[in-house]
């Protein structure tokens, strides 16, 4: 783990941008961008049209190391190349940005009101390539949708399972249990959540460190004891289908609490937009999200 990218992570204002979506996200997506899937015949034929709306967003002016700390990618697009680079180097040499990788395989069918992360087959394989590749963190998203206790634990109990193996390949977990913003016991969940995660933490070794990447609250300033523990590097806000304006105005009431967010960074972009207007779309807004994280 590089030292000067754990330091940016802790202590440099801006966001973390969510470039992650997988197989399964992906149509939805292109859709968004303006690629119907009638535009593609098969999987391969996705992903790189994928990998060129990526490409697009990470070498556009707009995406700034002055406002943006670090970019979660999805495998394939690590294993990719932007300008001759491998992509996490290409963000870390060309953008100043650091890099993470998504390395969950996607959502177990719902028991006891949560989705947990499918079996991650060769883990401790993937995590090599990651350090290969010179990325310096992990992403793995599960859900929950309601207040069960024994849902949500297990949730937690399996986000730390996990993570203490990335930690031990000498990268920083995102632990990131999200809170579906659309559950009629949204409070109650989040406030389970924190007890369980503050148990996790407080078992830690003083050398085992993770970010945690959650629903904004919707009490205000719920996360601050995560914030200011001591294992934590930093706690980031996923969008979680909010638009980038209510994202943004939630975030900004929420201090120390930092935007990762995937939907809300791209969702104005398209693919037929001349590059003038993709930059400047791109650049507001990038610049409305590092507002609200500062």
């Amino acid at each position: 783990m590089q030292h000067n990218q754990l330091e940016k992570v802790k202590m440099a204002n801006g966001f973390i941008a969510a470039l992650d979506q997988s197989g399964g996200s992906t149509p939805k997506a292109l859709a968004a961008y303006g690629i119907p899937k009638h535009a593609y015949t098969n999987e391969e034929e996705m992903f790189d049209l994928v990998h060129d709306m990526r490409t697009r967003i990470m070498t556009s002016p707009a995406f700034d190391s002055n406002y943006i700390i670090g970019a979660i990618l999805f495998e394939q697009t690590m294993d990719r190349k932007i300008e001759g680079l491998y992509t996490g180097d290409y963000l870390a040499e060309k953008k100043g940005i650091v890099p993470f990788l998504k390395v969950d395989k996607g959502l177990a069918e719902e028991k006891n009101g949560v989705q947990l992360m499918k079996q991650i087959p060769n883990l401790e394989n993937t995590l090599q390539r990651a350090n290969d590749r010179h990325i310096f963190g992990t992403k793995m998203r599960s859900v929950i949708k309601h207040a069960n206790q024994d849902g949500i634990k297990a949730v937690v109990d399996q986000q730390f399972e996990i993570g203490k193996r990335i930690i031990a390949a000498d990268l920083l977990p995102i632990i990131e249990p999200e809170v579906d913003i659309h559950s009629p016991e949204k409070e109650a969940c989040e406030d389970t959540l924190k007890a369980e995660i503050l148990d996790q933490l407080n078992a830690l070794n003083d050398h085992e460190h993770v970010m945690l990447k959650l629903t904004i609250p919707t009490q205000t300033n719920l996360y601050k004891e995560l914030i200011i523990h001591p294992n934590v590097v930093r706690v980031v806000a996923l969008s979680g289908g909010y638009s980038t304006k209510e994202a943004n105005e939630k975030l900004k009431a929420n201090n120390g609490l930092i935007a990762s967010f995937s939907r809300a960074l791209a969702q104005d972009l398209n693919v037929n937009q001349t590059d003038q207007q993709f930059n400047a779309t791109l650049e507001q807004a990038v610049k409305s999200i590092y507002e609200a994280s500062v």
